[in-house]
């Protein structure tokens, strides 16, 4: 058996009697508390006492050694009473602490009961099978609401299929036929030339326009290379 167990199990009459003449755990820490603050002014006490001794003995020193010895003596005394004090202190201590803990251990423990009293009232009127019996209810109804948001956002084309692609180039042509319009409207601009391709006789028509206009243009630059080459023979003959 544990020691709890032992605790909380002893005989009928011990316990009676502790519930009726022993101390509760705030009346001991209480208790406690007084007899640390007690022994702390004696600790101050004792302490100002040895500073006295020391002094004394300071005072006399060789001069009387006897009244000096005496008071280290006391001084002594002093400082054992005042080591025993420590260690109640720290019996003390121990004690309120370990009290302080089992008190607030039993008022976690009360809280817990009371909350666990909480929960099985609440749980006292439900029934499992009712619950899932709602919550089969519940993925019934959310599969129904999908399935009806599914068939409202279907397109409704009573069977109806178009070729996107023949949408796409419709749209196209109506987009270049605005286009056009607005070209007209805005610069009257001529409309765009043909893209059928050229026949072989304006072909060959481009091709003779395009050798005469080189062939001027050579003339045109040899022309001007004699003049200069001409400038440039009269500067020579004027600089010698």
């Amino acid at each position: 058996m544990s020691k709890i167990s032992k605790f909380f199990k002893g005989g009928s009459g011990s316990s009676s009697k502790a519930k009726n003449k022993g101390p509760t755990p705030q009346e001991a820490i209480h208790r406690l508390r007084e007899t640390e603050e007690m022994l702390t002014k004696k600790q101050e006490y004792l302490e100002k006492k040895i500073e006295q001794e020391i002094a004394t003995a300071k005072k006399h020193g060789t001069k009387n050694k006897r009244a000096a010895l005496q008071a280290l003596k006391r001084k002594k005394r002093f400082e054992k009473q005042l080591a025993q004090i420590d260690g109640t202190l720290s019996t003390i201590e121990f004690q309120r602490d370990a009290l302080e803990n089992a008190n607030t251990n039993t008022e976690v423990l009360k809280t817990m009961g009371y909350a666990a009293k909480a929960i099985k009232g609440a749980h006292e009127n439900m029934d499992l099978d009712k619950i899932d019996q709602l919550m089969n209810e519940i993925t019934e109804q959310q599969e129904i609401a999908q399935e009806i948001s599914d068939a409202i956002s279907r397109p409704a084309g009573f069977g109806e299929e178009f070729d996107e692609d023949e949408l796409l180039a419709e749209l196209k042509d109506l987009e270049q036929e605005e286009f056009d319009k607005n070209m007209v409207n805005v610069g009257g601009l001529p409309n765009a030339p043909s893209t059928s391709l050229p026949s072989r006789q304006e072909i060959k028509c481009s091709g003779t326009q395009f050798l005469d206009s080189l062939s001027k243009q050579d003339e045109r630059i040899s022309k001007k290379k004699v003049e200069e080459d001409d400038g440039m023979s009269e500067l020579a003959a004027w600089a010698s």
